[in-house]
């Protein structure tokens, strides 16, 4: 069924106290989605972040970012005063984020909030510890030793308990008791507001598409508590990291960092800690986009103690194994498959096989430049199929109206030449490209809102390989207009995406 839907994070929503969350204006948001006619709401992962701001680089795979919690929600359950919130300072310019004061001033509420709860005496917060034991305890012991130790990675720790020593583990569990409560106070209530929030979209008929990175970070609780099903060596450190090779974009390759899995341990468990985490991304969304697809067919291993991408190889992934495995444990999961980048042969068949909806951008069908050229074609919209999702640019790419400023001339003109309009202007073309994702053969069509809203670069939300300055950009309330809910709404219907 053709639809379409806005991207969007849940930090640049609209609102008071520095960051989107789950406030009164993330149900407004969900009611301009209705009235525009949209069916989904992309967000990003929804992770705690950890240094550099990144919702790719997260403490844990499972847990929910803290920041996100509504603090007026808070007040209603009389945890906290509005008097005490307002003496925090969360930054003052509502479009963007200060990541430093929001660390500094917003756990100090939340700490507050937790001592008045009482929450070892709530019975539900009991069952969704019980229910999340699997993840919960060892994330929340994590962040409270890692809060002991004044935030040093997991690697600085001593070896004890940086080896989890059964002696180690009981002591720090003892002395660290509260804090751990604490940590685990801070899912449940994340857990409760998300879960309302997302059953309030469902109830106006806008469904959620959740984002799962394919890697985990190495400072997160998930490699501290299961290192067996990474590449670690015996002292507990990577043998090889996450990345991509050197191409026209990135002249020495993209050093992510990550560990890498180690497949065969996760085969020799019937691939149990993914279909953990795909089950517990089913509650949380309605679809899971899977980050860096083609790492699942071939995966792109740097050696661990260097300090580019330039001389890492490819090795085999795991394949259908894995996806015949969720597909089995995890039925009627609706998964979208990120593909983007130079896509082989093998990764093709791997998204065929598997049935997943592909990825397709137009800021990439234009654009002259590097990495697989030869493949840049299969992003214009007249060699898309219906099981496809088309964007105008994702959390990655400029915004069409910085991008348009960016690109070549040839490129313009390849768009005139491409949509028959000669006359074409730089300031008409975001509007075109949006109107090619509209009218395209794909089933979803995705816009990041700042492409309806028509704004610069100063709104975009990522440059890779880049630290500082990412994840920031946040929208303003009155842009959020009825006006611009028409224009979303108009070009909806006209190509049958209603």
């Amino acid at each position: 069924m053709r639809a379409s839907g806005i991207l969007l994070p849940i930090f640049s929503l609209p609102g008071e106290y520095g960051i989107g969350c789950f406030s009164k204006e993330a149900y407004r948001f969900v009611d301009f989605l209705e009235k525009a006619g949209q069916k989904y709401w992309q967000i990003l992962p929804l992770g705690p972040t950890s240094y550099g701001d990144s919702p790719y680089q997260s403490f844990s795979t499972f847990a929910g970012n803290p920041y996100f919690i509504d603090l007026q929600e808070l007040v209603k359950q009389k945890l906290i005063t509005k008097a005490r919130i307002a003496k925090a300072d969360f930054g003052s310019n509502e479009t963007d984020i200060d990541y430093e004061k929001l660390y500094q001033n917003r756990f100090a509420i939340l700490f507050e909030a937790y001592k008045k709860s009482n929450i070892a005496e709530n019975e539900d917060f009991k069952k969704f510890c019980k229910k999340n034991v699997y993840w919960l305890e060892d994330y929340a012991l994590f962040m409270a030793i890692k809060d002991s130790f004044g935030g040093v990675s997991f690697a600085e720790w001593p070896n004890d308990i940086r080896l989890r020593e059964k002696s180690a583990m009981e002591r720090y569990k003892k002395d660290l008791a509260e804090q751990v409560e604490f940590y685990e106070f801070l899912q449940y209530e994340f857990d409760r507001q998300w879960t309302a929030l997302k059953a309030y979209a469902n109830e106006k008929g806008v469904e959620i598409i959740g984002d799962i990175p394919i890697y985990v970070a190495f400072d997160s609780s998930d490699v501290w508590a299961h290192p067996e099903m990474f590449q670690m060596d015996k002292k507990g450190n990577p043998k090889a990291v996450a990345g991509c090779p050197p191409d026209a974009f990135a002249l020495t390759g993209q050093l992510w960092g990550n560990p890498l899995y180690d497949w065969k341990t996760h085969e020799a468990t019937g691939f149990d800690w993914w279909i953990r985490r795909i089950k517990k991304c089913k509650e949380l969304y309605d679809v899971i986009r899977i980050d860096h697809f083609r790492g699942f067919d071939e995966y792109y291993s740097i050696p661990a103690k260097d300090k580019t991408a330039e001389f890492g190889s490819w090795k085999k992934g795991p394949g259908m194994k894995l996806f015949s495995k969720i597909q089995a444990a995890c039925p009627d999961t609706n998964i979208i498959a990120e593909d983007l980048g130079f896509i082989t042969d093998t990764v093709r068949k791997l998204v065929s096989d598997s049935g997943y909806p592909n990825m397709k951008v137009l800021e990439f069908a234009f654009d002259s430049r590097g990495s697989g050229s030869e493949n840049l074609s299969e992003y214009l919209p007249f060699f898309y199929t219906q099981n496809c999702v088309v964007y105008t640019g994702t959390h990655d790419n400029a915004t069409l109206a910085g991008w348009v400023n960016q690109i070549k001339k040839n490129e313009i003109q390849n768009i005139r030449n491409y949509v028959a309009k000669p006359e074409l202007t730089k300031k008409e073309i975001p509007d075109e490209i949006i109107r090619l994702a509209q009218s395209s053969v794909a089933d979803w069509c995705i816009i990041p809102l700042q492409d309806y809203m028509g704004l610069g670069d100063e709104a975009r939300i990522n440059i890779p390989s880049t630290l500082g300055g990412n994840w920031r950009w946040r929208c303003r309330k009155d842009q959020l207009t009825k006006d611009l809910a028409k224009k979303i709404l108009k070009g909806t219907q006209t190509y049958g995406r209603i």
